[in-house]
């Protein structure tokens, strides 16, 4: 069974830094393109960021650009995302999503772990 697992999260001042993980289990994680999206409250999904099975590429949306970095541990089975510089809009719940095409097509979402920025 697949499982993708977030964990995280938190209330951070603007400003602030987190760092995500995702906890994935139940296929070979390496031969997958993992991605970041997140949910603003009363928001359709966004998409943040996209890493490559290796990890040698990836890819991020202009409104994150500079500010998250994400990478994965293959023999962890995990995916991360550092989280810099956050601002009142990067609020929202942020999913751990698997995508067999590389082309945006998700098969499985975690859970999600929520974040806010609020002073």
């Amino acid at each position: 069974e697949v499982q993708l697992v977030e964990s995280g999260g938190g209330m951070v001042q603007p400003g602030g830094s987190l760092r995500l993980s995702c906890a994935a289990s139940g296929f070979k994680f390496s031969s997958y393109e993992m991605n970041w999206v997140r949910q603003a409250p009363g928001k359709g999904p966004e998409w943040v960021s996209t890493i490559s099975g290796t990890g040698g590429s990836t890819y991020y949306s202009d409104s994150v650009k500079g500010r998250f970095t994400i990478s994965r541990d293959n023999a962890k089975n995990t995916l991360y995302l550092e989280v810099n510089s956050l601002k009142p809009e990067d609020t929202g719940l942020y999913y751990c999503v698997r995508d067999p095409t590389g082309w945006h097509v998700y098969d499985y979402w975690g859970q999600g772990t929520q974040v806010t920025v609020s002073s």
